[in-house]
């Protein structure tokens, strides 16, 4: 889908691609009153800690999933010493 300033969002969900700059305004109105001045560096400072910490942990779980296991590896060096074994 397209946005306003005419790029395609591809990671937006669909519901985020029909704001405008108005209603994002207004949101950020909404949770100033709510929160209250004081509270808003606090509530972008604990977001920003949980975004860092899911980013790593999503991180070193693709890392772990894509290395090899020790079993892989062991394996692999089989497969070479049997193959040098025939030649």
């Amino acid at each position: 889908m397209v946005t306003e300033t005419g790029l395609t969002c591809v990671t937006c969900p669909a519901f985020l691609q029909n704001i405008g700059w108005g209603e994002w305004l207004l949101i950020l109105l909404v949770i100033l009153l709510l929160f209250g001045g004081r509270k808003l560096p606090d509530l972008a400072r604990g977001l920003g800690r949980g975004l860092r910490i899911f980013k790593e942990e999503f991180e070193g779980a693709k890392k772990s999933i894509e290395e090899p296991t020790d079993k892989d590896k062991e394996a692999d060096k089989q497969e070479q010493q049997d193959e040098s074994k025939e030649k």
